[in-house]
């Protein structure tokens, strides 16, 4: 007769430094594993506390709560499976990211991380102690080891596991999403199975915090490399996975293998939990936004909607003389499609109220950008006011092209609390446009259908500050700029590299001094979600004040 063991998978979304409200969603999901008789229920790294917690991690009575929090969880979960359950620990003085197994009202046994993440957007060096190398731990009839998030990615953790006693590689992680990421996780996960001849769990968590989402996909490999489960990515999910005692060593028989969806959709999806779950998490319900009739706006308020429902989007068109009927009309499509509040009020009398009241200073001077920067504030400052008067959080609309290149203006279309599209390239803005008009999901609570008119997407981009203004009368191209910005940024290329590439040295170098040069603006941005490997703020740090530029 066969041994089996139960494990129950969980890739929850966690709220950083809710242990309270944490810790009750480990509690029913221990109850979801008695009830179907697992052994062990398991929960990702750092689940306790929420991931990534950054500095809070090191003050003292934020620990007192997590020990607090994880004693009341072992006296909760003593009936039944054991528990798995990422948190920091405090161990002669030192402070560790560690992974609980709690059985009985105990802890069962307790794992330290060894390698800790110091590049991208972890900075865990500064925060933790490196642990030792750890052996398995036995839970009834198997040993089970886990190596916590980057040791997986290590091969002398996994093997030394192996080495002493593993029979199964449990993997629980904080791993946030990238354009990607997927297949990556797959291609190490693959290697440390072939190097151990162990079957191994990689366990994720879900959901947004602050820049970052992560996006589950949680999967099972047997030895050899074959995937016998594969969990949902983005959405919260638990399974049982049933692992068998064969001659050979214990094998997990097949389950369900979730279908992952397109990286267009991967990408656009990412956006919409990255503000559904800041908006939840920061206690927000309602946003607001200028909807200017152009591309960007657009797309965010359909990712506004999608997040929250068209009823909790409100958007303004903030006219000026330099407003074509056509951006009114291109608005109002937009809001009716959506099905969004749209008001619309007019910035003139503000702007003349301004111009003569800076007309004394100003005298003997020529009108320049200083004007058009005003209409820009005027409409910050305008939208900022609705947003405290109505409690509504105030989105911002500048993508990657442009808070690259500074072409967004600081205090005023910059102002909000949250930038969906930070991190999407303009020609990328173009496309997922499209994609969304042709496509629509069960987790979108925006309308199906061609919800973004193709004139917006169309229209030559203009910011509508003077007269017959286009953004390439500042800009190269977007397809231009988009390249070079992703060969110096994503690429760390030089300029000898960009014109290598095809493309004009005169433009690559504009480029490079725009992108040093707006280094301040982001440095007071809104955060957005992370799509790739090179999004602003924790994975790009430059320094603001800065000369070097490439002297090829």
């Amino acid at each position: 007769m066969s041994v089996n063991f139960c494990i129950t998978l969980c890739q929850l979304n966690p709220t950083v430094g809710d242990i309270s409200g944490n810790t009750a969603k480990a509690v029913v999901a221990h109850k979801r594993g008695r009830s179907v008789n697992s052994d062990f229920v398991a929960l990702p790294e750092m689940f306790l506390t929420g991931y990534q917690t950054q500095d809070l991690v090191t003050k003292p009575a934020f620990l007192d709560s997590v020990a607090g929090g994880l004693t009341k969880l072992a006296a909760e979960c003593a009936d039944g499976p054991a528990l798995g359950i990422g948190a920091p620990v405090v161990e002669n003085g030192k402070l560790y990211n560690g992974y609980f197994v709690l059985k009985g009202g105990n802890v069962h046994a307790l794992t330290l991380k060894r390698y800790l993440p110091n590049d991208q957007v972890f900075d865990e060096k500064r925060l933790f102690e490196s642990g030792p190398m750890s052996g398995p731990f036995s839970l009834g009839p198997i040993r089970i080891g886990t190596p916590i998030c980057e040791d997986s990615w290590h091969e002398d953790v996994c093997e030394t596991m192996a080495e002493s006693g593993a029979e199964l590689l449990l993997i629980p992680n904080g791993s946030p999403y990238y354009s990607g990421k997927f297949d990556r996780r797959m291609n190490h996960m693959v290697s440390r199975v072939v190097e151990t001849g162990l079957p191994l769990i990689y366990l994720n968590m879900v959901g947004g915090q602050d820049d970052q989402v992560f996006d589950g996909g949680s999967f099972v490999l047997n030895p050899g490399g074959k995937m016998v489960v594969r969990m949902p990515l983005f959405d919260e999910a638990c399974t049982e996975v049933v692992f068998e005692q064969t001659p050979d060593g214990w094998r997990a028989l097949e389950g369900e293998l979730a279908d992952h969806p397109s990286l267009a959709e991967q990408e656009y999806r990412a956006m919409v939990e990255g503000l559904r779950d800041y908006m939840r998490k920061t206690g927000f319900s309602k946003v607001i936004l200028g909807l200017s009739g152009g591309v960007d706006s657009a797309i965010v308020a359909t990712i506004a909607a999608d997040a929250l429902g068209a009823e909790n989007v409100h958007c303004v068109m903030l006219p000026s003389e330099y407003t074509s009927q056509e951006s009114l009309d291109d608005a109002a499509d937009v809001a009716k499609s959506l099905g969004c509040r749209l008001d619309t009020m007019s910035i003139s009398e503000g702007r003349a109220a301004i111009t003569n009241t800076l007309a004394p200073m100003f005298e003997g001077l020529n009108a320049d950008l200083t004007e058009e920067n005003i209409q820009s504030r005027l409409r910050g400052l305008l939208l900022m006011a609705m947003s405290n008067k109505l409690g509504a959080m105030l989105l911002t609309t500048g993508n990657k092209s442009e808070v690259a290149v500074g072409y967004a203006t600081i205090y005023g279309d910059m102002a909000g609390g949250y930038n969906p599209i930070k991190d999407l390239y303009k020609t990328r803005v173009f496309a997922t446009c499209r994609w969304r008009n042709d496509n629509h999901s069960a987790w979108m609570k925006g309308p199906s259908g061609a919800v973004i008119p193709l004139n917006i997407i169309e229209k030559p981009p203009t910011a509508e500050l003077r007269e017959s203004q286009k953004d390439e009368d500042s800009l190269p191209p977007y397809d231009i700029l988009d390249g070079i910005l992703t060969m110096l940024m994503e690429g760390d290329a030089s300029v000898v590299d960009c014109v290598a590439a095809g493309y004009d040295r005169e433009t690559v170098k504009q480029v490079e001094h725009l992108l040093y040069i707006s280094e301040y603006k982001r440095f007071q941005s809104a955060p957005g979600p992370r799509l790739t490997r090179r999004a602003f703020w924790l994975d790009r740090r430059y320094p603001i004040a800065n000369r070097w530029r490439d002297p090829s």
